[in-house]
C-alpha cells in the first residue's frame, strides 16, 4: 500500500483540474505544487545534507527575475526562464557555497540570510536592469489556469523523482554522512565541501525553476515579493519541518498543509468571520476578522511548535507514530 500511495496521489492530481473547475481551487493547487518544488529543494540541502539554509528566496527570486528579464529586456518568451532560471540560480549558489561552506551550523545559516538581503538590494537599486521597486509586469500566456497547473504538476513530479534518485544514489549516502558527522565523513575520504556544493546546486536549480514558474503564472514580480524572507525562505523551512525533514514525500505533505493553513487565516477561517460580521452587523466582529486574517504567522508558529513537540520528525517521518495513535483509539 505504501508503494501505491504515490501513484494514487498522482492519478488524483492528474484528474483534479478536470473535476474541479473552480479557478480559486486550481490556483491553490498550483501554489501547493510550487511549494512541493521549493520544499524538495530545501529538503535536499537541509534535510539530507544537514546545512540549514535561509537562502531559498535568493534562488527563487533569481529564477523569477531571469524569466522576467527574458521578456522585458530581451523580448523573448518568459518561458525561457524555465530553462535558464534554474541555471541562473545555480550561478548565484556556486560562488556563495564555495566561500561559505567553510562555515558550519548557525554561521552558514546567517550567511544564507545575508545572501537573501544582498539579492533583494541588488534587485531594488539596479533599476536600469530590474526596474527596481516598480517591478516587472508581463502578459500571461494562458487565460485558463489548467496549463499552469499541469506545468506545475510536471515540475513537482520531476522534483520529487529527482530527490528520490539522488538520495538513493552514492551522492545521497554522502549527503547523509555529512549531516550525521562531517568530521567522520572527511576521515573516510569524502570531500565534504564538494558534496555540499552538489547538494546546494541541486536545491538552487529546483528553487530557481519554481521562481521562473511563479513569474510566468503571476505575471508580476518585484523585489519585496520574490526575495521575501518570510514568504519564501521561512515558508520553505516550515514546509520541510511540518512535512518531515529528510524524507522524500515530506515536502509534498508539508506543502498541502502550509498552503491550507495560510489560506485558512487569510480568508478569516474560510470566510467564517466575514460572514458573522455581515450577519450580526457588529463592528467588533469585523475588527476581530481583520486581525485574524493577518495572523497567519501566529498560526504557522503554533503549528510548528506542535509538530516539534509531538512529531519531531514531521508528519511523514512520524507517520507510524500517528497510525499507532489511531489504532489505540479504536
Amino acid at each position: 500500500m505504501k508503494k501505491l500511495a504515490p501513484i494514487i496521489l498522482l492519478i488524483i492530481l492528474l484528474l483534479f483540474p478536470l473535476i474541479v473547475r473552480d479557478d480559486y481551487h486550481q490556483h491553490l493547487m498550483i501554489l501547493v505544487l510550487m511549494w512541493v518544488v521549493i520544499g524538495s529543494g530545501w529538503n535536499i540541502i537541509a534535510g539530507y545534507t544537514g546545512q540549514v539554509s535561509f537562502g531559498d528566496a535568493a534562488f527563487f527570486g533569481t529564477g523569477a527575475y531571469t524569466a522576467g528579464l527574458f521578456a522585458s529586456k530581451l523580448g523573448m518568451s518568459a518561458w525561457w526562464g524555465m530553462a535558464f532560471g534554474g541555471i541562473a540560480a545555480m550561478l548565484v549558489a556556486f560562488p556563495f557555497g564555495w566561500i561559505c561552506f567553510r562555515l558550519r551550523g548557525a554561521y552558514f545559516a546567517l550567511a544564507t540570510l545575508a545572501l537573501n538581503e544582498v539579492c533583494r538590494h541588488i534587485a531594488t537599486i539596479w533599476e536600469s536592469l530590474t526596474d527596481g521597486m516598480v517591478g516587472i509586469l508581463i502578459m500571461q500566456t494562458f487565460v485558463s489556469k489548467i496549463p499552469y497547473y499541469y506545468i506545475a504538476l510536471a515540475l513537482a513530479v520531476i522534483s520529487v523523482v529527482t530527490i528520490q534518485i539522488v538520495t538513493t544514489s552514492k551522492w545521497g549516502y554522502y549527503f547523509v554522512s555529512i549531516r550525521e558527522d562531517q568530521d567522520a565523513a572527511e576521515s573516510l575520504g569524502i570531500n565534504t565541501h564538494n558534496y555540499k556544493m552538489v547538494s546546494l546546486n541541486i536545491a538552487a536549480f529546483l528553487t530557481g525553476m519554481a521562481g521562473a514558474l511563479f513569474m510566468n503564472y503571476m505575471g508580476f514580480i518585484d523585489p519585496e515579493v520574490v526575495f521575501s524572507l518570510h514568504d519564501i525562505s521561512i515558508m520553505a523551512i516550515l514546509v520541510g519541518i511540518v512535512g518531515g525533514v529528510g524524507t522524500i514525500y515530506g515536502p509534498v505533505v508539508g506543502a498541502f498543509i502550509m498552503v491550507a493553513v495560510h489560506e485558512f487565516f487569510r480568508t478569516g477561517f474560510f470566510g467564517f468571520f466575514k460572514g458573522m460580521a455581515n450577519l450580526t452587523g457588529s463592528e467588533m466582529v469585523g475588527v476581530i476578522a481583520k486581525y485574524v486574517m493577518q495572523a497567519h504567522v501566529l498560526g504557522f508558529g503554533v503549528l510548528v511548535v506542535l509538530v516539534i513537540l509531538l512529531l519531531p520528525n514531521g508528519i511523514v517521518g512520524d507517520w507510524q507514530k500517528i497510525t499507532r495513535i489511531f489504532v489505540r483509539t479504536k
